[in-house]
Parts: structure tokens; sequence; C-alpha cells
């Protein structure tokens, strides 16, 4: 299958958002430090939810390394990441655990809901930019508490990674210019 503009330009930023040292590959501490950025983003979380996102984080680095890493040198350049994220047979249970456990992370108090402060402070510490943000959480419908189901987010995260998927909510988060 190929993939859609869209899909291409979503992985395409979150590579580079993923990249979190900056040095053009992922590795494991990329990981590691976006779990740490991203689980401090929402101090009202218990600390089972804070792990199991930390761990969702390892894992996601850990099987790109294992499918991807070919000449063992611990890192997935932009092209392997491409290659393995937009093939569903071969990430979909890692897309779906981190789904799972980043839109739980956005409902500290367990109520089935995320709020939009939660949403935006935890898209922040991804690093996407807050005009996108804005608009991928209205693209979400939020409730008349300004709230959206976290299953609305998980479901919304997993589309972001579908190679077949175009005009998704997932599509507010790459800017205007890049598209």
């Amino acid at each position: 299958m190929t993939p859609t503009t869209e899909a291409t330009d979503r992985i395409e930023l979150v590579f580079s958002l993923f990249d979190a040292d900056g040095n053009g590959y992922l590795e494991l501490s990329d990981f590691d430090l976006m779990s740490e950025r991203v689980v401090a983003a929402v101090p009202a979380a218990d600390e089972a939810t804070r792990n199991r996102l930390s761990g969702a984080f390892r894992r996601y680095g850990e099987t790109l390394l294992t499918e991807l890493d070919a000449n063992g040198d611990g890192r997935v350049s932009p092209a392997e990441f491409t290659s393995v994220v937009l093939n569903p047979q071969r990430f979909d249970a890692t897309v779906d655990e981190f789904a799972d456990a980043l839109a739980e992370m956005g409902d500290p108090d367990g109520d089935g809901f995320v709020a939009r402060p939660e949403f935006v402070a935890l898209m922040l510490a991804i690093g996407f930019a807050r005009p996108n943000i804005e608009e991928l959480f209205r693209a979400f419908g939020p409730d008349g508490e300004d709230r959206i189901p976290v299953t609305t987010w998980a479901d919304g995260i997993r589309d972001y990674y579908r190679p077949e998927k175009s005009g998704i909510p997932g599509d507010h988060l790459v800017p205007a210019g890049s598209r």
C-alpha cells in the first residue's frame, strides 16, 4: 500500500519531534528524553499511568530498533522510520499501546475524558505547535465542558499512523507550509 501524502507528512513531523536530541536519528535515549518531558506534563497523573506511558515510549523505541536497525548501530534513520511506521502489520501493536497510554495520561481523574489543559500540555511536551494542537482539539469535537473522550484521542493517534488515511484530525498537526 502506498501511503498518502498526508500520512507521509505526519510521519516526517513525528520523526522530527521524537528525535529529541536533534541528531537526525532516533535512538533509545530520544524516547527516554521524550518520555520524561511528556510524563512531567501532567503531574496529577498517578504513578501507574506515568509508568505505563514511560513503558510505552520505551517499547516504541525498542520496536523500532528491533525492526529496523539492520546495521546494529543503535539508531533509526528517517527513511527506516517511515518504512516501518507506515506498515500496519509491523507496527500496529506498538501504536495501540502508545495511543492508549498517552490518551490515558490526559485523564488523570479517570473520568474517561481529556480536558483541553491536559491535552495541550501533553502535546506541547511532545513538541507540536500550539496553534496546530488547538486545531486538532477542535477537530475532535470537545463537549460543553471542553473535553474529549479518551477513546477519541486514542483512536486519533491510531489514525495518525495509518498509511491510507487522509483528511483526518491528525492532519491538523502538520504545519500548513509543510503540506
